[in-house]
């Protein structure tokens, strides 16, 4: 059960409104994350800045970020964020079966050597302490170059933070990502709402 109750969207300042509206409009919900963050408003001014910068501007692929991120939610074991960015996944046009099979893509045929090597820094960038390696950071840059790295790198970053705020705050998950969720990650993952239920 959620700590904290998501603030109807008539109790928004009329930029957040707008900008909320575009969140319904692209993903079919305003996620209760931000709709909690926004009792400070300028914190959720400056998140959705940074989200907007991290996971929509630059060179690298939104489908890779969206699984960069998913795969980051999973190691933290956040599965409010896991649901969404298998939700975003699908939105930026990765297959289910690409999405399903993303804890596995090691021995995947479905991702690239560039895919693999960022999906591998993800999963070492998001244990806690990070393990990331100079090996992994090698292999990155035989694809990807420094600004995209950085895209990369901040992709794991932003959603330390976005699993903290979900894990912590216990977000109740909305229903359009906890039904693809359930519906592509649910065996794969073994996802479950958990704490994340209405």
């Amino acid at each position: 059960m959620a700590h904290m109750q998501p603030l109807p969207f008539d109790d928004l300042p009329e930029d957040i409104q707008e900008r909320f509206l575009h969140y319904k409009k692209t993903r079919g919900f305003t996620p209760n994350s931000i709709q909690t963050m926004v009792r400070r408003p300028n914190i959720v001014r400056a998140f959705m800045q940074l989200n907007q910068a991290v996971l929509y501007d630059g060179t690298v692929d939104e489908e890779l970020k969206m699984l960069v991120s998913l795969i980051a939610s999973q190691v933290a074991g956040c599965r409010y964020c896991q649901a969404h960015m298998a939700n975003l996944s699908k939105i930026y046009a990765a297959s289910e079966e690409k999405i399903s099979k993303v804890w596995e893509f090691e021995h995947s045929d479905l991702f690239s050597a560039a895919e693999k090597a960022a999906l591998r820094l993800a999963y070492s960038g998001a244990l806690a302490p990070s393990e990331a390696t100079q090996e992994q950071f090698d292999e990155l840059y035989q694809y990807f170059d420094e600004g995209q790295v950085v895209e990369i790198v901040a992709s794991i970053a932003l959603f330390g933070f976005l699993n903290r705020w979900n894990d912590t705050m216990a977000t109740e998950l909305e229903e359009l990502p906890a039904q693809v969720a359930s519906d592509v990650i649910g065996d794969s993952f073994g996802w479950e709402k958990g704490k994340h239920q209405a």
